[in-house]
């Protein structure tokens, strides 16, 4: 009776595992890759203004500030907010501003109720913006000169409204890489970005790195007014385009934008507390079923091909095989050892660990804090989108 249970489990275990393949095989090719696209000329290209929202960002604020202000766009202003930091974020922005014409600084002293911080630094930051089109973008991002020009070149040819871009993500350390990566397929599969761009489609994406849309987009759909409350905020403007009927679209920009992630596994917990609830819409059920079938189906398997024996132990075979080949495709993008995918087992773990310790410091503190400020969980939950 065992045998015959393992062995449909494996059986399972390895068609779950080689159709997952075959579907990101079969998804690449449709995802464009940034340095394929030929940059636009001066005369094409439109102005753009790009929108920062920055909090107790000193340790690398400078560095984004100076990767942002040398990007080759003709028509260019960076916006960036600074939100109420303490530590010096203010006064290097205020410095950069002396001598950069292009940049205009906005200090925030006090966060209005209904807001989360860093949407609300958006959203003021967007408000005072002239640009034809937005780029919202984190304060410790760093891009390539010309990101904006093949990015403009893609909204441009394929009339879009909204364009998100996948990163190059800077992690130190096999297991926080491994946990890393790992954490970006299971945020492709359940996100499915190549499917963002059919409007056929409810798949949606967006990237808190790269959210690049037109101005009369971001005014059309709301603006952050209508993400107010979201700590998935990204994610959230990338649906509201979809809603709105609007086209999008995300491309592998891995060659011309990077950003720092966190710096250890236990900084990655903590990171993730703040969206990791919101990002499954506050559904316990959506938590209940990756907590059963992450160790079933990609923990067991790895396990079984040491205790299991003939067509079981083969079955467990092709199924560790296959998430093998996908961690070492996902490690490729991102310039990690391929062979870290020996531990993806473990990295399936952290990523439980991480949703769970994100739904239940919310459920038990009734809310999250994020930079520092409490916000509750029944207005977190208040703003559905």
């Amino acid at each position: 009776m065992l045998h015959d249970v393992l062995f449909w489990l494996a059986l399972a275990s390895a068609v779950l595992a080689v159709g997952t393949l075959a579907q990101l095989v079969v998804a690449g090719p449709q995802i464009p890759r940034l340095e394929r696209v030929p940059p636009l000329g001066d005369a094409e290209m439109p102005s753009i203004s790009i929108v920062v929202a920055a909090r107790n960002e000193a340790r690398g604020i400078e560095g984004a500030m100076r990767t942002l202000l040398a990007l080759d766009v003709p028509r260019l202003e960076v916006v960036a907010v600074d939100d109420r930091s303490d530590d010096a974020t203010g006064a290097i922005l205020d410095r950069f501003a002396r001598d950069e014409p292009r940049l205009r600084v906005v200090h925030v002293t006090e966060l209005p109720a209904g807001w989360l911080g860093k949407n609300h630094a958006l959203w003021l930051g967007a408000g005072h913006a002239t640009g034809e089109l937005l780029l919202f973008t984190d304060a410790d991002v760093e891009m390539a000169p010309d990101t904006l020009r093949r990015a403009a070149a893609l909204v441009s040819a394929d009339g879009l409204d909204h364009l998100a871009a996948g990163m190059h993500v800077d992690m130190p350390g096999w297991l926080l890489q491994t946990f890393g990566v790992w954490f970006g397929v299971m945020f492709a599969l359940f996100t499915r970005p190549w499917k963002a761009k059919d409007p056929r489609s409810r798949a949606h994406v967006g990237v808190g790195a790269f959210n690049l849309l037109r101005a009369e987009a971001y005014r059309r759909i709301g603006t952050h007014r209508a993400i107010a409350m979201r700590p998935d905020d990204d994610m959230k403007l990338g649906k509201l385009v979809k809603k709105h009927g609007l086209r999008q679209d995300f491309v592998n920009a891995t060659s011309h934008v990077r950003v720092e992630w966190y710096h250890s596994i236990p900084e990655a917990l903590h990171g993730l507390r703040k969206n990791g609830f919101a990002g499954v819409d506050y559904r316990l059920s959506l938590i209940l079923l990756a907590t059963v079938t992450h160790p079933v189906f990609l923990v067991w398997p790895y396990l079984a091909v040491w205790v299991t024996h003939g067509p079981t132990r083969l079955l467990n075979a092709v199924a560790v095989a296959a998430m093998l080949a996908i961690f070492a495709g996902a490690a490729r993008e991102q310039r990690v050892r391929w062979w870290y995918g020996a531990a993806y087992p473990l990295a399936s773990l952290l990523f439980l660990a991480a949703i769970w310790n994100a739904t239940l410091y919310a459920l038990v503190h009734r809310g999250i804090e994020w930079r520092g400020t409490h916000y509750p969980l029944d207005q977190l939950k208040a703003n559905r989108v």
